[in-house]
């Protein structure tokens, strides 16, 4: 598992590859991820947006961006944490991503970057 805390709020991420899939006439190798947020701050945060660089060892860099993840705009007090799980699809089978989400501090209304560590995304390697 690969950690980061930025600003009291730690991101934990796992990463499983789930196989490859045959869409539009390519062959596609799938990655799920599994992301953890805990707020260690004293303070309560909402996450109100996400910023990824999905990078593809045999493709040029995809740029994802949007409001909340899976749909979701989680607010967390001190000490909550929130989960969730999403996924990738990648032409080669050796890739990364990294990226931020834009949180509010609810208290004080300060938006803030929490910074997600880059992970592998490898059909070889083990889990991490």
């Amino acid at each position: 598992m690969i950690e980061l805390v930025t600003k009291g709020i730690k991101i934990s991420v796992k990463t499983n590859y789930n196989g490859s899939s045959y869409r539009n006439n390519k062959v596609y190798h799938v990655f799920s991820y599994t992301i953890s947020i805990k707020n260690q701050s004293e303070n309560t945060v909402k996450l109100t947006d996400r910023f990824w660089k999905i990078f593809d060892s045999q493709n040029q860099t995809q740029i994802v961006s949007g409001e909340g993840v899976v749909g979701q705009t989680p607010i967390l007090e001190p000490n909550d944490h929130y989960t969730y799980k999403s996924g990738c699809f990648l032409e080669s089978n050796i890739g990364a991503m990294k990226g931020f989400y834009t949180m509010i501090n609810l208290e004080t209304y300060e938006q803030f970057k929490v910074f997600i560590p880059t992970f592998q995304l490898t059909t070889t390697a083990l889990s991490n």
